[in-house]
């Protein structure tokens, strides 16, 4: 498997999204001092809607963490979309995990372990794990997941 994210995207035969318009006043993307950072992000289908549910009701702790890696696929359809190349990102920084759940529900981590997991995949071990938070609240729409993350851009020559 060749060590490109693009070229991983492929092999591992991965379909992305179309990438969701902004649903405020909001950058989808911003590069600063060689950072991508991303806006929230929620799952979107292929179709263009959102897997929407609330976790401890009516979407099951392994619905969600798909969810979770569906808003992956559509991260970087807006950051392909937004900013060009998937093959300069270095690695991933930062992911803000939100969970859209019940007040007892209480397995966060494990629901943006399907983000956490695909970008493993994509990225390699090394360049693809963080640092992470993973939280439980109301999500706008009841999307299931929203993510947001923070990425080292290759230096450019």
């Amino acid at each position: 498997m060749s060590n490109l994210p693009s070229q991983r995207i492929a092999d591992l035969g991965l379909i992305l999204p179309p990438p969701p318009p902004p649903a405020g006043l909001y950058k989808p993307v911003l590069v600063i001092d060689g950072f991508l950072y991303v806006s929230g992000q929620g799952p979107m289908k292929t179709d263009g809607t959102y897997i929407t549910g609330k976790v401890g009701d009516t979407m099951s702790l392994g619905e969600a963490k798909l969810a979770a890696e569906q808003v992956g696929l559509t991260m970087l359809s807006t950051i392909t979309t937004h900013f060009g190349e998937i093959d300069r990102i270095k690695r991933l920084v930062k992911t803000l995990g939100m969970v859209n759940s019940t007040p007892e529900f209480d397995q966060h981590p494990l629901v943006i372990n399907g983000f956490s997991e695909l970008m493993a995949d994509i990225f390699g071990m090394e360049n693809g794990v963080g640092v992470r938070s993973a939280v439980g609240m109301t999500l706008p729409g009841q999307v299931a997941v929203e993510i947001e993350a923070m990425f080292q851009l290759h230096e450019t020559p």
